[in-house]
């Protein structure tokens, strides 16, 4: 299951974000620092409306969506990489998950205490960028020693510490390990490190109810630093999102509707992790249950087969594939296949969003 990490400095609105997000109150969310220690995970149906469709269509019994895991670390802090704050604990924590959310504080109250005095995304996000990366120099200036002497015998060790020198000196002058320039083959000899500032980021920049529509000055301050980064930035108001878990849920998109968004903070933090892990779904639909998979881009169809079960794979024969909107414009699996728009696929097809899937294989 995909693991999304929400960092950032105390009383950003990281607990109420998370809270709203997976709709319940298991973390607490408190006016002081630390208030979350162990970290809170939730786990989300990722929205997908084209479930409903195909499920109708289908007139399948369940649907089953893609799922999602939040994790709701606590607040880092200055020194954070020397253990301040009990750092060491929250950045361990850390290097478990897939991708880095980052919530950033774009709002003004009086009423929040910000631990700097006042807000100042760039300063903030330095704080913890910085922190991640001399996390990140400590760990490969302890793998550089252990590798030095395996270099003497092994090409391999010769690869891994050129990749940690590369890595070490771009770390040392501020930069993100996912900044530093590797070749494929330097970059698998480190894989194994799981560096904290190679992991994908996404900056949300957490607004006031009333900026959620057209952003405020903090947030265009969050996109200067995010674009040379290649980081996503989405606006999300954590003040918003918990309203949202109070309303009905056709009452929703009105409400959102009225402060100039059309979607909720939940599908865009989605769409953006799947944009950014270069993710794909595809769907699989039947009377029993229509179902939503989640699969690396470019894979081909066994591998996607392999997602559901492994002798999918091994025995994989054949995918019949028809494209969501062209099976919902013919208006049934038959019509489909009677109009031609049922392929049948072999080994090497390149699995693409929204395909409608039925594998064949041997067991």
């Amino acid at each position: 299951m995909l693991r999304a990490g929400i960092v950032g400095l105390p009383n950003v609105g990281k607990s109420t974000l998370f809270n709203a997000l997976v709709a319940s109150a298991k973390a607490a969310a408190a006016n002081f620092p630390f208030c979350t220690i162990e970290p809170n995970v939730g786990v989300v149906a990722v929205p997908d409306e084209r479930l409903n469709v195909l499920a109708k269509l289908s007139a399948s019994k369940q649907i089953v969506p893609a799922r999602m895991e939040f994790v709701d670390i606590a607040g880092l802090v200055k020194g954070a990489s020397q253990g301040e704050g009990l750092g060491n604990q929250f950045l361990s924590h850390i290097r478990e998950v897939d991708a880095i959310v980052h919530v950033v504080r774009c709002f003004e109250n009086d009423d929040i205490i910000h631990v700097a005095g006042n807000v100042d995304p760039e300063r903030d996000i330095e704080i913890i960028n910085l922190e991640l990366a001399l996390a990140d120099l400590a760990q490969v200036e302890r793998r550089i020693e252990r590798t030095r002497k395996q270099a003497r015998t092994s090409k391999e060790a010769q690869v891994e510490l050129l990749a940690l020198e590369k890595l070490a000196a771009d770390l040392n002058q501020g930069k993100q390990a996912r900044q530093v320039s590797l070749t494929p083959e330097e970059a698998e000899s480190v894989q194994v490190l799981n560096l904290l500032t190679g992991k994908p980021i996404i900056y949300a920049a957490n607004v006031s109810e009333d900026d959620l529509g057209a952003g405020n000055q903090w947030v265009d301050r969050v996109r200067g630093i995010a674009a040379p980064q290649s980081a996503q930035v989405v606006v999300v108001s954590a003040q918003v999102e918990s309203e949202l878990v109070d309303l009905p849920e056709e009452e929703r998109a009105d409400f959102l509707q009225s402060l100039g968004v059309e979607e909720g903070g939940l599908k865009s933090l989605i769409a953006a992790t799947y944009e950014l892990l270069g993710l794909r779904t595809f769907l699989t639909t039947g009377p029993e249950e229509t179902r939503a998979w989640t699969i690396k881009a470019g894979m081909l169809a066994p591998q996607a087969a392999g997602v559901i079960h492994s002798d999918f794979e091994r025995g994989f024969i054949r995918a019949e594939t028809v494209a969501y909107r062209d099976l919902v414009g013919a208006g049934s699996m038959s019509a489909a296949r009677e109009k031609g728009l049922l392929r049948s696929e072999g080994k090497d097809y390149l699995v693409q969003e929204g395909d409608v899937m039925l594998f064949r294989f041997n067991v």
